[in-house]
């Protein structure tokens, strides 16, 4: 296991670069950045890796690649558990709800794909009239925020702006 050949005060740092390679690297302490040893190498997927995130509770890590995949990885094991394949475009951005329990995936589909992580089950599809360049969810509570490229139509397409928009889900509290 990585996490046990590693002290617990190291920092885990993952670089997305061509070819679906995914090395994970260490680095020893904020202060030595940029000095980075790599520790194992894992190919990720059979196109370009775009996006990482971790899940806030350490299990976890998500990749999104330009094969439209997202891959669920175990952080000690680091080996694929899951893989999403609901997108049809290029996955674009990555986000774990505050309880790591949805992960929440886009691209230039005109949707937002909204998984169960343990058991991958589609729990929505947010319509979206236009691709989505980012999407973040609160630090507390099930709500998600989400930019597209929507510029053209209803909007005033003559400014430089952009919209945020926001998805809530039922609290369970």
């Amino acid at each position: 296991m990585v996490s046990d050949a590693l002290p617990h005060s190291l920092d885990i740092q993952c670089l997305l670069p061509w070819q679906g390679l995914l090395p994970v690297l260490v680095c020893l302490l904020p202060a030595l950045y940029p000095e980075l040893k790599p520790i194992q190498s894992i190919n990720a997927h059979p196109s370009n890796c775009i996006c990482i995130k971790f899940d806030p509770m350490g299990k976890y890590f998500a990749t999104g690649s330009a094969d439209a995949l997202v891959s669920l990885w175990d952080v000690d094991e680091l080996v694929c558990v899951r893989c999403f394949s609901r997108l049809d475009w290029p996955v674009r951005t990555l986000s774990f709800s505050h309880d790591g329990k949805m992960l929440a995936s886009a691209s230039e589909d005109h949707f937002i794909d909204i998984a169960e992580v343990e058991t991958g089950e589609k729990l929505w599809e947010v319509q979206c009239e236009s691709p989505t360049f980012t999407v973040a969810w609160h630090p507390k509570r099930p709500l998600l925020a989400f930019a597209c490229d929507d510029k053209d139509g209803k909007y005033d397409s003559s400014r430089e702006a952009g919209t945020v928009k926001l998805f809530g889900l039922p609290n369970d509290s």
